[in-house]
């Protein structure tokens, strides 16, 4: 989903910086809500997982690239799902980071725009979670539809983000090549609803990680 380099240029890249800022700060948000719910230990642990699975996302799992952007397995939703909104995030810009600092820093540039396509789509997530799971809900119990609901918000929204940096950035010359992408990218909705419900299962045969605090309370019990 990365924003390619010399797509978006000069000053409009200020628009960047703007939304990165708005998305850091919720995150922050989010962060301190699940210091007081957990403490500091749980969130460095959960953020410091999110961070590595997210850095494998990119960097191991295949990607291919496709009309304006490339297409990644992201597994936004099953980062979710696991470990909660303010870890997920946190291992999203972080794990984004790495990537760039270490094996990618022609995309340093862009990280802004990359940030928010990765994190504004996690928000809205957590917005549907709220709307399509009960309270009393634990997340072990996802029926098919509820995974699919959380994987098509977060894969529309980073499909959406990316045509519209493309847009912004070229015009209506990048329309053809943001066709090409989305079609691509929402194929991973196919894949993604399946990975969730393999995931959870699993955690459900592992319910001692409720007292780890390597999970997001919601894993194993209702809010």
């Amino acid at each position: 989903m990365h924003i390619e380099p010399g797509v978006v240029t000069g000053a409009k890249l200020a628009l960047s910086y703007v939304t990165a800022a708005g998305a850091g700060a919720y995150s922050l948000k989010l962060c301190a809500d699940a210091l007081a719910e957990r403490g500091l230990p749980s969130l460095a642990a959960r953020g410091a997982l999110a961070t590595a699975a997210v850095f494998v996302f990119f960097e191991v799992f295949p990607h291919v690239a496709v009309g304006v952007s490339e297409v990644h397995l992201i597994f936004g939703s099953t980062l979710f799902l696991l470990l909660g909104a303010a870890p997920a995030a946190l291992g999203l810009a972080l794990g984004l980071l790495l990537q760039g600092l270490l094996f990618a820093p022609f995309d340093l540039p862009q990280y802004g725009m990359n940030v928010t396509t990765l994190l504004v789509p996690l928000f809205g997530i957590a917005a549907v979670a709220r709307r399509v799971i009960p309270a009393r809900t634990a997340y072990v119990d996802l029926s098919y539809g509820q995974a699919l609901a959380l994987s098509t918000t977060y894969q529309g929204g980073v499909v959406a983000w990316v045509a519209f940096w493309a847009l912004y950035g070229e015009g209506t010359a990048a329309l053809s090549g943001v066709a090409t992408f989305g079609a691509a990218y929402m194929l991973v909705v196919a894949i993604e609803p399946l990975a969730d419900l393999a995931v959870l299962a699993g955690a459900k045969a592992m319910r001692g990680l409720s007292r780890s605090g390597l999970v997001t309370p919601r894993l194993f019990a209702g809010a």
